[in-house]
C-alpha cells in the first residue's frame, strides 16, 4: 500500500552555483558517502560532480515529500523542521549495480518507524538529462 510520494525538480547549473558558492555549505547536507559516491560517478562518466549530487538532492527532497504526505494522510505530526531536518541522515546512495536506493541514519529510521510502523519500503528513481536532474520517491507500507 502506497503511504507517499514525492518529486523533486533540481536545476543543475543553478545547483552547480549553489556548490561552488565560498563557505555556501551546500556540501554539508550531503553524507561523506554521498559525496564519495557521485565524485566517483562523475570520474567513471566523465562529466561533472554536480550532476549526480543535484539528483541526490531531488532525491532527498522527493523522499522529504513522501514521508510528509505519508504523515499528513495519518494526521500524525511531522517529526522535524525545516530548521533541523537531518539533510545528510537522509542519504540516497547506490548499490553495488548503481541502483539508488534510500538509507536512512538511526534517529530517522526510528522517528519513521514510531510513526508509520516499522514495515515501511522506499523506492526511489533519479533521473538527469542536460540542465535537469529529478527524483521520485514512494513510501509503502510492506515488504518490497
Amino acid at each position: 500500500m502506497m503511504l507517499g510520494l514525492g518529486h523533486d525538480v533540481v536545476d543543475v547549473a543553478a545547483f552547480a552555483a549553489q556548490l561552488g558558492e565560498p563557505g555556501g555549505g551546500t556540501r554539508r547536507l550531503f553524507s561523506p558517502r554521498e559525496l564519495r559516491q557521485a565524485a566517483v560517478r562523475a570520474q567513471a562518466k566523465h562529466d561533472g560532480e554536480a550532476v549526480h549530487l543535484a539528483a541526490k538532492w531531488a532525491g532527498k527532497e522527493a523522499v522529504l515529500k513522501a514521508w510528509c504526505e505519508a504523515l499528513a494522510a495519518a494526521s500524525l505530526p511531522f517529526p522535524y523542521t525545516v530548521d533541523d531536518f537531518p539533510w545528510p541522515q537522509i542519504e540516497i546512495l547506490d548499490d553495488s549495480r548503481g541502483v539508488p536506493h534510500v538509507a536512512l541514519a538511526p534517529d530517522p529510521q526510528r522517528r519513521l518507524s514510531d510513526s508509520l510502523g516499522p514495515a515501511t519500503v522506499w523506492h526511489l528513481s533519479l533521473s538527469h538529462d542536460g540542465p535537469i536532474a529529478s527524483a521520485v520517491a514512494v513510501l509503502t507500507a510492506g515488504s518490497a
